[in-house]
């Protein structure tokens, strides 16, 4: 019997492989896949993995992050420069007379004075070196209870001018500018209320900054029509014209609109409009102003406009501290936020008008410290002290 012919086997580097012996097919295209891939024979190749969302979405939040970081730092760089600027229109030994902070701003209370002046465009002949400040408050944040309060100093309050024995507030700015501005306050507040910096604001260019900005917002409590001040026309309408209007509501204001608003001192719709109502307008604008700057608008605008923002103003606050105070503005409320005024009896003294304090000042003093609950102005009074929680609409 012919001897059969023997079976093909395919031999391994293993040696022989037992079970089935793979088609020539296979093989081939296993070579060509090893060739392709750079490898050698038997080499595992791997599908490369695609970019999906949970790959992207990571990368994007990082570069967010980055750019922001980015944008923060040279808006900061930007509103260094203006800082510094503000820092020179500050009268030389200011900064001697402020108590130094018990800490950081977002993390300590601190109080900050606010003084108004516009006697450059006060429309008055011989009054172009008036440097009485037509506003005055004090600006206190508690970023332990996320508050802010505001406390208005009338500036015909009776109060001991150190060195010059007692007069309206007022008149310390106009004797000794702001260093013997914060001095006074600091003695007619006490010892538990210092003034820790200030800040000198232009009212006059103040409305540039609030252009710069976009304009503000504010809640106008009533409708109102002015006295006859700052006429917008010529000479020859001035006289059929009736005043400025400010209709109840919600006000989209421009840098001007602002001005002539904190600037009314009396309104022909309501007899019972005062000095005090002013003040609170004050409040309204600067709060209005604060909430804008705090805004994520304003960071956007940083790089470009940083130290524009800071022209109407002379200060001792550094860069840093104002992002500081920005942030503690940011993380306050409506709810969150006190408006205080001090007050009392007005009182002829010496064929002047003066506001004469009353015990009632120490309840306020003690709410803007936050030992004690806010307790409205008696109804009874027109300058009569208090204090009121979140948004300013009532009318006095």
């Amino acid at each position: 019997m012919a001897d059969a012919p023997e079976k093909p086997y395919r031999v391994y580097r293993g040696g022989r492989a037992k079970g089935k012996v793979p088609l020539e097919r296979v093989a081939r295209e296993e070579r060509r896949s090893a060739r392709s891939d750079g490898g050698g024979p038997g080499r595992i190749v791997e599908k490369r993995r695609r970019w999906t969302w949970k790959r992207w979405v990571p990368l994007a939040i990082l570069l967010l992050i980055l750019l922001f970081v980015v944008w923060g730092v040279a808006g900061y760089f930007s509103l260094s420069g203006g800082v510094s600027d503000a820092h020179g229109r500050l009268p030389a030994g200011t900064s001697d007379v402020l108590k130094p902070d018990s800490g950081l701003l977002i993390s300590s209370p601190t109080n900050i004075l606010l003084l108004g002046t516009d006697h450059s465009q006060n429309g008055q002949a011989g009054r172009a070196a008036d440097e009485h400040s037509d506003s005055m408050m004090l600006l206190r944040t508690d970023p332990g209870r996320h508050r802010l309060t505001y406390l208005s100093i009338p500036r015909d309050l009776r109060a001991a001018i150190p060195g010059y024995g007692d007069q309206k507030i007022n008149a310390a700015m106009q004797i000794g500018g702001p260093k013997l501005t914060i001095r006074t306050v600091d003695t007619l507040l006490g010892s538990a209320l210092q003034v820790n910096h200030v800040v000198v604001v232009d009212f006059s260019s103040f409305q540039k900054l609030i252009d710069a900005v976009g304009g503000i917002d504010v809640n106008v409590p009533e409708n109102i029509l002015s006295n006859k001040f700052d006429c917008p026309y010529p000479a020859g309408q001035c006289g059929s014209w009736q005043g400025w209007r400010f209709h109840k509501g919600v006000q989209h204001m421009s840098g001007h609109e602002a001005l002539i608003y904190s600037r009314i001192r009396e309104n022909k719709l309501d007899p019972a409009y005062s000095d005090f109502t002013r003040q609170q307008h004050q409040q309204d604008v600067m709060q209005a102003t604060l909430r804008k700057l705090s805004s994520f608008s304003t960071f956007l605008r940083l790089p470009f406009d940083g130290g524009s923002l800071m022209a109407p103003i002379a200060t001792d606050l550094s860069a840093w501290q104002l992002m500081q105070l920005g942030w503690v503005k940011f993380r306050s409320s409506a709810g969150g936020t006190v408006h205080c005024r001090l007050g009392g009896d007005v009182t002829d003294i010496g064929g002047g008008s003066y506001i004469v304090g009353t015990q009632e000042n120490f309840q306020v003093i003690q709410t803007v410290l936050g030992n004690s609950a806010p307790q409205p102005p008696s109804s009874g009074s027109l300058y009569a002290p208090g204090c009121t929680v979140g948004a300013t609409d009532s009318k006095h």
